[in-house]
């Protein structure tokens, strides 16, 4: 589902010249598989699921994900690519506060119209997780948990083949997390392939494999 290769991606950093985030990083990753990619703070992680999902290409080395080669995409087919394969999750909810659940989670339509029924999936994917009686709910009726879930099902509208998942308990207390967690699980169990970035140890034991990034390398 997801391979790289000689993946290196840098940044210049004023004084200290050009600093590589991630150095020839080679992944393969299983269609579906629940990766948890761990490290400390600034390891990289995020900078690694945005190179995966598309919306980092300043890269280089070879990297597939769900059959499309990404290096050397235009806008235009990373733009698409984003649409057709991959699910974002991350540490903010990111939710629009004056729509409803039912037209947040329906926005990807907006940028790649989906066949069928708009509302239709987005019903769908609220009742995936768990949220099928609160279509109407606003951001701000609904608790941080369930917040959490609307931006999910939000990342299942088009019907990823990857969901790439940044910190995506970090604002969440214990009990809340769990449950997200457990959704999580469920989702892979269904088929998805799933990569966590995360320094959380119940995130990091429900994946079935972890890896660690360290100065720019996967171990």
């Amino acid at each position: 589902m997801i391979s790289t290769e000689g993946l290196t991606r840098g940044y210049d950093d004023g004084a200290r010249g050009m600093v590589r985030v991630l150095d020839g990083v080679k992944l393969e990753v299983a269609a579906g598989e629940f990766l948890a990619v761990v490290g400390r703070s600034g390891s990289g992680k995020s900078t690694l699921l945005h190179v995966l999902g598309g919306l980092d290409s300043g890269f280089s080395g070879q990297v597939t994900v769900a059959g499309t080669r990404l290096a050397g995409l235009g806008d235009k087919a990373l733009a698409k690519f984003r649409n057709e394969s991959v699910g974002f999750v991350f540490q903010s909810f990111h939710l629009i506060q004056g729509l409803s659940a039912l037209e947040n989670v329906s926005l990807p339509a907006a940028f790649a119209p989906a066949d069928g029924s708009d509302a239709d999936r987005a019903r769908e994917a609220l009742t995936r997780v768990g949220l099928g009686e609160k279509t109407s709910r606003l951001p701000s009726q609904l608790s941080g948990g369930e917040r959490q879930r609307v931006a999910i099902a939000r990342s299942l509208f088009n019907r990823p083949k990857v969901l790439l998942c940044d910190e995506p308990t970090g604002n969440l207390d214990v009990q809340t997390a769990d449950e997200v967690i457990a959704l999580f699980k469920s989702l892979n169990r269904d088929g998805l392939t799933i990569i966590a970035v995360t320094h959380e140890d119940r995130l990091r034991s429900a994946a079935s494999r972890v890896l660690t990034l360290t100065d720019g390398r996967l171990s």
